[in-house]
């Protein structure tokens, strides 16, 4: 059976194809009512939408921590000065991935979170993270982030080894596609100048910024012709010049009063999740499915490696504090450069071959052979 909708509720499609039903009425906030069309839930929550009365939720007790349990430890380390000190965003994000993590039940129907942290081990990290195989990339993602955990753990005491670490990563697998200077050719021509997409990529591979901090970026940014990025996860400021690509499709955009430089077609500026799901689709349209936004910063730093610079210098616009990352793109760009020259070798010893006057032979000789 079907219900006519009410005057200002209408379907919407969420990213997940899910149909929900939203309320707007001028004078009211806009809200997703709750359940379907015709049952009593969502006609209670519309009658408080039209009231403009907000929705209580339910006040949940505090659930007691196990002392000595992952919940306990998880508690313990955001009391940190390491913890306090990263930036909100940083904390929201990996908040999100240490609680679903400990939300999780056991086949016996425990948390995760209850379980003592002297019986986490090799095995029962193994066995989560083999269950993730589908996703290689959000497993190395809480394999590295319970390592953190646990050697909170180690330093009040209650272990002596660190069973994250030992067990076994995904490896190069679950790492984002370097772009190709092809790829990069590939998608300018299929995003010209005057696309809020030519754009994006341009602030991306000019700045190394991820995708955060490109959703971020302003017109107040921009001092003197260089751009200025807080990078995120380490929090190194970087001051890069401004690359000729990047102005040219800079000017194209229309003046001010847009403060926000990657904007949405109303002129609003993306969520970070937004500007992921929209480069995304950008990047299908040129034909490139396997190539990211945080792609762009490896480009970057292959570039960086491929002309010669040094670690420092990568660095000072890649924004790592540690060398490692750096190194591997400049190690591999060296192996490239050496390979060039051996094969220019070969190259140039096959043509000296077949140039070469070559002795004649005789018939019976030619015969004999």
């Amino acid at each position: 059976m079907t219900f006519k909708l009410p005057d200002n509720v209408r379907p919407v499609k969420d990213r997940h194809g899910k149909t929900r039903y939203r309320f707007r009425k001028v004078g009211h906030p806009s809200r997703y009512l709750k359940g379907k069309p015709g049952t009593r839930e969502f006609y209670a929550s519309l009658a408080l939408a039209l009231e403009g009365k907000t929705e209580k939720a339910p006040v949940a007790s505090p659930r007691s921590v196990k002392e000595g349990s992952l919940d306990d430890l998880y508690r313990g380390m955001k009391r940190t000065n390491a913890w306090q000190k990263k930036a909100e965003r940083t904390k929201y994000a990996q908040s999100r991935v240490y609680e679903r993590f400990l939300d999780r039940v056991d086949g016996r129907g425990r948390r995760y979170g209850e379980r003592p942290v002297k019986d986490v081990t090799v095995g029962w990290l193994e066995a989560i993270f083999s269950a993730m195989h589908e996703k290689p990339g959000a497993a190395d993602d809480l394999r590295k982030k319970l390592a953190v955990l646990l050697q909170h753990g180690i330093k009040r005491g209650w272990v002596n080894v660190n069973n994250a670490r030992l067990t076994d990563p995904y490896g190069p697998q679950s790492e984002f596609h370097t772009w190709t200077e092809e790829e990069i050719a590939q998608f300018r021509a299929t995003h010209p100048i005057g696309t809020m997409a030519r754009l994006t990529l341009e602030l991306a591979l000019n700045t190394a910024a991820r995708k955060c901090n490109v959703a971020e970026l302003t017109r107040d940014d921009i001092k003197q012709g260089r751009i200025i990025t807080q990078h995120a996860k380490d929090g190194n400021e970087a001051s890069v010049r401004m690359l000729a690509t990047t102005r040219e499709a800079l000017e194209a955009l229309p003046a001010a009063p847009i403060r926000h430089l990657v904007v949405t077609q109303f002129g609003k500026p993306f969520s970070v999740g937004g500007l992921g799901n929209r480069f995304r689709k950008w990047a299908d349209d040129a034909g490139l499915p396997h190539c990211t936004i945080h792609g762009l910063r490896k480009a970057l730093a292959r570039r960086a490696a491929e002309t010669g610079s040094t670690d420092a210098e990568g660095q000072s616009v890649t924004g790592h504090k540690k060398a490692d990352t750096f190194i591997g793109y400049r190690k591999k760009a060296e192996r490239n450069a050496m390979s060039d020259k051996v094969m220019d070798r070969i190259e140039a010893l096959e043509l000296s071959n077949h140039s070469a006057p070559r002795p004649k032979l005789d018939k019976s000789e030619a015969l004999n052979d």
